[in-house]
């Protein structure tokens, strides 16, 4: 079976009212790990590369993993791209065989992630992939991404649409609070 995209995954998710996994990897024990589990329960899966475990890793060495985990089981598999910086990552990652990428522009100002996003995503469905991209900061380190608490700004409900729309995204990551 070839690398899926996660839009056709989640439909058939929301439809049959289950969750699909995503699980970041940067070697053979963890894809052959999370993608052996999945195929006996017979599950998709979203394995999932960082920017720095793409920096640990390399990208040809995982799409390759991958690549390999797809042809021992017969499961739906898409791979991600979590947390991309910029665009060359993005753009290295499509060119790479990536199904999906997450843009986080959530350190810039709202208009400026706008713009950002748009160039992903125009990059991305020219070549048939997914993107996801952040609105809001959680506060926290993921790869190069450092966000301290008082920095942290949860996605303002009245932002989504018009980001949305803007930019033609076709998920998002989002922060919110709960208290």
């Amino acid at each position: 079976m070839p690398l899926v995209g996660t839009k056709e995954m989640f439909k058939k998710a929301y439809e049959g009212g289950y969750a699909i996994g995503a699980f970041n990897v940067n070697n053979m024990e963890i894809v052959q790990g999370i993608t052996e589990a999945a195929a006996e329960l017979n599950s998709p899966v979203i394995l999932q590369a960082s920017a720095g475990a793409r920096k640990y890793a390399k990208g040809p060495y995982l799409r390759h993993l991958v690549l390999a985990a797809l042809e021992v089981n017969d499961i739906p598999v898409a791979l991600h791209l979590d947390h991309g910086p910029d665009f060359e990552t993005c753009k290295a990652c499509i060119d790479d065989g990536f199904t999906s990428v997450m843009y986080d522009g959530s350190k810039y100002e709202f208009k400026e992630n706008i713009k950002r996003t748009q160039e992903v995503v125009a990059y991305a469905h020219e070549h048939g992939v997914v993107v996801e991209a952040e609105l809001g900061k959680l506060a926290g380190i993921e790869d190069d991404v450092k966000v301290a608490a008082h920095d942290a700004a949860y996605t303002q409900p009245e932002e989504v649409e018009e980001f949305v729309k803007e930019t033609g995204v076709d998920s998002l990551a989002i922060a919110i609070g709960t208290s």
